[in-house]
């Protein structure tokens, strides 16, 4: 979160892209720890877990871009 300005939700993820972990509205300049058995994390937009009901067990269809 160095260098933001602004609140992010962020979602771990582990190989098989099943949520490890998730955090609302982390806010700007705070050190998100990372998760256990998490190989990936999704920065989104802060309200996006909370409006996608997103919860750890969930397994997210994504792809790069």
């Amino acid at each position: 979160m160095w260098f933001m300005r602004f609140p992010i939700d962020a979602v771990w993820v582990d190989r098989s892209r099943h949520v490890v972990k998730t955090r609302e509205a982390l806010r700007p300049w705070l050190f998100a720890a990372s998760a256990r058995g998490a190989d990936e994390v999704l920065e989104l937009p802060a309200g996006t877990i909370a409006r996608t009901a997103t919860q750890v067990g969930d397994v997210l269809l994504y792809e790069p871009v």
